[in-house]
């Protein structure tokens, strides 16, 4: 398939982990790809696609960005948003207000403002897709991570609601939920800026047992070939779950509530 025949691609959060696996996957299958990431512009030739500086807290770097690929190519045909953080395993209360709007503002209001900017050169075109990176988190969520869990359940709703009002337009979107993935992303976690002591013990115990199931967790590229999936899909699914996530759906959908939440917290040590 050739480049044209793909169409162009606009990757967030595409400098490591699953946004450079997921860039160089659709360059590979033949999209023009620019990434994206806050540290600057620079082209990555081995992966092959090309880098550009953004920030997507920022309403005026987003704007800049989106104008420039469609100055470059006139058109967008796939957006995946994949920017984000987390805060390390901690209790909700430990992350001031403050923290929380951060979390949000990028993890799901970035996702907005990218989606915003890009919808409108879509419906010109009558065509287009836009694949969000949620998490397992966002159906099922993880205690200790409550921030980032609401994040990415906010991430699927938005995505649902969206894929609703665009159908019409020829646009369809897609939120691609993982679970536990092998990247950078775990070290590049941000400690909670109001710790307690009397989660200490606990808060360590549930840092240790993330750290344990990502020796052995998939690789971004799992993600990266769903991405792809949900891009090129003639009809594409709303939910796509890679991997462990899928049996992790289904447990959520059969298994009664009281057995899974006592699963969870069992998993990680939570014995009351």
């Amino acid at each position: 398939m050739s480049k044209k025949q793909a169409g162009v691609a606009l990757v967030t959060g595409a400098s490591s982990g699953i946004g450079a696996a997921t860039a160089a996957r659709l360059a590979a299958a033949g999209y023009t790809v620019y990434g994206t990431s806050r540290r600057g512009v620079a082209s990555d030739a081995a992966g092959g696609f090309t880098m550009l500086a953004l920030d997507v807290t920022s309403d005026a770097s987003v704007a800049a960005v989106v104008a420039e690929v469609l100055r470059r190519e006139g058109r967008i045909d796939l957006l995946v948003n994949n920017a984000g953080f987390g805060v390390a395993p901690a209790a909700a209360e430990e992350s001031s207000l403050d923290q929380a709007r951060s979390i949000f503002d990028t993890n799901f209001f970035g996702l907005v403002r990218m989606s915003r900017a890009v919808i409108p050169a879509m419906r010109r075109q009558r065509s287009g897709r836009i694949v969000n990176i949620g998490s397992v988190l966002g159906f099922l969520p993880m205690p200790y991570m409550a921030l980032y869990s609401a994040s990415k359940h906010a991430v699927a709703a938005y995505s649902e609601s969206l894929d609703h009002e665009l159908r019409t337009q020829g646009v369809r979107v897609s939120v691609v939920e993982p679970a536990y993935i092998k990247t950078s992303f775990d070290a590049n976690l941000v400690a909670p800026d109001a710790p307690l002591d009397v989660y200490q013990a606990v808060r360590a115990g549930v840092t240790q047992r993330v750290r344990d199931v990502l020796v052995s967790a998939d690789g971004p590229e799992v993600v990266a070939q769903m991405v792809l999936k949900a891009a090129m899909a003639a009809r594409p699914a709303l939910h796509y779950t890679p991997g462990l996530a899928r049996r992790m759906q289904w447990l959520r959908r059969f298994a009664p509530a009281r057995v899974l939440d006592a699963g969870v917290r069992r998993d990680l040590g939570l014995t009351a």
